[in-house]
């Protein structure tokens, strides 16, 4: 499958990974967007992929959850 080797993380990752600050209460499916952020579809916070490593940490998510897709940056800058 071609399109899977265009991902920046391996589609099992994507399949079974979920939002934390979701997946007690709500299903917390994150969506890949722009290649390089996974995007809750609960809540809307968002987690930058760096270097090939989803950043699933809920304080980096926090910080883009009000930031819309199209303005997200690309590459995502490196959490402090």
């Amino acid at each position: 499958m071609p399109e899977s080797q265009e991902l920046p993380i391996s589609q099992d990752l994507l399949d079974i990974l979920r939002c934390p600050a979701c997946v007690r209460e709500k299903d917390g499916l994150l969506v890949l967007e722009k290649n390089a952020w996974l995007v809750c579809q609960d809540c809307g916070r968002k987690y930058p992929i760096s270097d090939g490593i989803p950043v699933m940490l809920i304080e980096e998510g926090d910080k883009w959850a009000d930031t819309p897709i199209e303005d997200l940056p690309i590459p995502p800058p490196r959490p402090e």
